[in-house]
């Protein structure tokens, strides 16, 4: 029985030195002698020049700049390098023994489905990340808990808590949702200001929460007053939704309170009437904070309503 187990290692042995010699030698017919004759490979980063003969050795050539070879090999030329494609990045250069190595760039990562790097996604108003986008792995996004808030698409901020509006002298007008902080002010500031110019606050994110069609945008903005430092009228249809986010907020910053507050009626023409509607709620809770007195020697009471 010892002598049966033996037998078998000496021939597992025996037949991974042939394997590995098979790996690395080849077998030709010598041109002169007709006869065959078993070669050296050439070694990676080299490929074969002239073959052995019955008196000669194996002949290899280094690979050419551009070139490599990554293994034992006869092969005539060597393989050209690759290159990185379409939002990728060398990580490691091509050398005459390796291939170069690729990976996506930042804020990319590989789509297997397309087999290309694609943007990480961005994480709508009212979502945080959960998990960062990695060049192998898309961004995974969470709806924002209680008590938290995110107000802008981004593939790299998470939910922020809302502020608190309890400072000494401070009182609450809107309440902060999952897409808008909350929104404060102060008695001091009580009967200065319209409520119209707290609106503005959160209407930056409201646009982009609402995810209204591009044309839907278009629309609204040819409905707009014309403020100055706005792109004209007849250059709206050939921008991007971020362009037409651009030129919204830069409306809202020059526009007049009276004008703001027509925006839900503008809304409502251009038949969004569900953000119009969400929009005039918004208002109408700031406008009723506003309204209440402002006591500052006792706990103050919250009169708005929990924000959608």
């Amino acid at each position: 029985m010892l002598l049966s187990v033996l037998a078998v290692i000496l021939w597992a042995r025996t037949a991974g030195l042939s394997a590995s010699a098979a790996l690395m030698t080849f077998q030709h017919r010598d041109a002169s002698t007709g006869l065959a004759v078993v070669c050296d490979r050439c070694p990676p980063g080299k490929c074969l020049q002239a073959p052995c003969t019955a008196t000669t050795k194996t002949e290899c050539a280094p690979c050419p700049t551009g070139s490599f070879t990554e293994l034992w090999n006869h092969v005539t030329k060597c393989l050209r390098c690759s290159m990185c494609g379409h939002n990728q990045e060398v990580t490691r250069p091509c050398s005459a023994e390796r291939d170069c190595s690729c990976q996506c760039k930042e804020g990319f990562y590989f789509q297997k489905k397309y087999e290309m790097c694609v943007k990480h996604t961005d994480c709508p108003p009212g979502h945080g990340v959960l998990i960062k986008g990695t060049a192998q792995q898309d961004t995974v996004c969470q709806l924002c808990p209680r008590g938290s808030f995110s107000d802008q698409a981004s593939s790299l901020q998470n939910c922020t808590l809302h502020r608190g509006c309890d400072a000494p002298g401070q009182r609450l007008l809107l309440k902060g949702s999952t897409w808008h902080d909350s929104v404060c002010t102060t008695c001091e500031e009580l009967g200065s200001r319209d409520g119209a110019d707290y609106l503005r606050e959160i209407l930056p994110a409201f646009f982009v929460h609402q995810k209204m069609p591009i044309k839907r945008l278009q629309r609204l903005l040819h409905k707009l007053p014309p403020q100055n430092g706005m792109i004209p009228q007849n250059k709206i249809s050939t921008r991007s939704r971020r362009d037409l986010y651009a030129m919204i907020n830069t409306w809202m910053v020059n526009v007049s309170t009276e004008q703001l507050r027509q925006l839900p009626m503008t809304l409502t023409k251009i038949r969004a009437k569900n953000p119009a509607r969400k929009l005039e709620n918004k208002l109408r809770q700031i406008d009723s904070a506003l309204a209440s007195p402002c006591v500052t020697d006792s706990p103050l009471v919250e009169v708005v309503v929990m924000a959608e």
